[in-house]
């Protein structure tokens, strides 16, 4: 590209500020706009840009419209809660804009398909649409995904995932709408798990069945649950068993561990635990005994291992998806991560929702195409006794 795009940021939260520093330190783009409906807030970020990002002072608004003529701006990103996505990114792509969604791509999946047939819409008129999905572009999750679609693990056949993080009740106290189906569409699983969601259907594929179970065994005034766990089996005959909980005091890690019949790999908090392939194997060792030969040293650059200083925002993987998007534009390719994949990860947590509320495996596939969207998830007890009275 010749030019720097033009970029607008609907929305000037926390996760606003993780764009904007992308959008000033990327040379392909140029933060042109921030809108927010609270001004302040608006111009809150717009400082921040100037004062410590040392980047041209961004305009700010509190309406889209603005932004939606403005022929500087050509990349809306949206920032906002998740049940507002929707209108926001069919406005953005009716006025002809590139938009880039903060994940989740929504809480409910009826909105988050009218996104997928948006994203196909957009992309017979060249304009992208991508969901943020920064992990799959970490270095340790690419040298995994290479290895399974290269064929060195052999036939992937299983997967641990697990994320034991500690929430405490004051941070379900902390606002009415923590803990909700309406505002926060699910607890441990849909907050805290759906990255780890993401990263398992991106390294396994497509599920065929999901049977789960979910609780609220810990925390007070929530509907929703703060442990989940699910047996998953996918299209490929491999299965996985899924946990996520806030409950784990003090807090513990993100885990992945994906077996295969000629290699495996863990990863840990995005890192590169374990590696070992069979091609790479040395001659002489003992094949198939515990973790001999750990690989990953060779596979990912020394700050991907174990041991490396923490990162502790978002922005380089931010920045990797946006160059993707970057070179999505430029060439006129899909990008890496669509509308119709962010859907998939909501579905599937979704899928373990509806198990647990009706008592039994459920098909992906009836989840995606909405065949159970009339069931209103429910979670311990209160789905026994829902089972019972025939609401479920």
């Amino acid at each position: 590209m010749t030019a720097r795009l033009g970029v607008a940021i609907v929305g000037a939260g926390v996760i606003g500020r993780a764009h904007a520093r992308v959008a000033v330190a990327h040379p392909g783009l140029r933060l042109v706009s921030i809108v927010s409906r609270t001004l302040d807030s608006a111009r809150s970020l717009a400082r921040y840009v100037h004062v410590e990002l040392e980047g041209d002072a961004p305009a700010v608004a509190d309406s889209l419209d603005a932004v939606l003529v403005d022929s500087a701006i050509d990349v809306v990103v949206i920032t906002t809660p998740s049940g507002s996505h929707v209108e926001i990114a069919e406005a953005a792509v009716d006025a002809g804009k590139h938009v880039v969604i903060e994940k989740p791509i929504d809480v409910s999946l009826h909105r988050a398909r009218r996104m997928v047939a948006l994203a196909e819409r957009a992309a017979a008129s060249g304009i992208v649409v991508t969901v943020i999905s920064q992990n799959r572009f970490a270095p340790a999750v690419v040298a995994v995904k290479h290895a399974i679609e290269s064929g060195r693990f052999g036939r992937v056949t299983s997967a641990t995932a697990t994320v034991a993080w500690w929430r405490s009740q004051e941070y379900y106290d902390s606002g009415d709408w923590r803990g909700t189906w309406a505002y926060d569409g699910g607890g441990a699983l849909m907050n805290q798990g759906v990255h780890t969601v993401d990263l398992l259907l991106h390294l396994l594929g497509r599920p065929v069945e999901v049977f789960g179970y979910a609780s609220a065994l810990v925390h007070e005034r929530i509907e929703v649950e703060d442990v989940a766990a699910s047996v998953i089996r996918f299209e490929s005959g491999a299965v996985a068993t899924l946990l996520a909980t806030t409950d784990a005091f003090p807090e513990n890690s993100t885990r992945l561990q994906v077996h295969g019949s000629a290699g495996s790999a863990f990863l840990q908090n995005g890192l590169l635990e374990y590696f070992h392939a069979d091609d790479a194997h040395p001659a002489g060792m003992p094949r198939g005994y515990g973790r001999l030969g750990n690989q990953a040293a060779r596979e990912v650059p020394e700050h991907d291992l174990p041991g490396a200083p923490a990162v502790t925002d978002f922005f380089n993987g931010h920045l990797r998806q946006y160059e993707d998007l970057i070179e999505a534009i430029d060439s006129g390719r899909e990008p890496r991560v669509t509308a119709a994949q962010a859907t998939e990860a909501l579905a599937l947590v979704r899928a373990v929702y509806l198990s647990q509320t009706l008592g039994r495996p459920v098909a992906f596939a009836d989840v995606l195409a909405g065949r159970h969207d009339h069931v209103e998830p429910v979670v311990g007890s209160d789905a026994d006794e829902a089972r019972v009275a025939g609401t479920a």
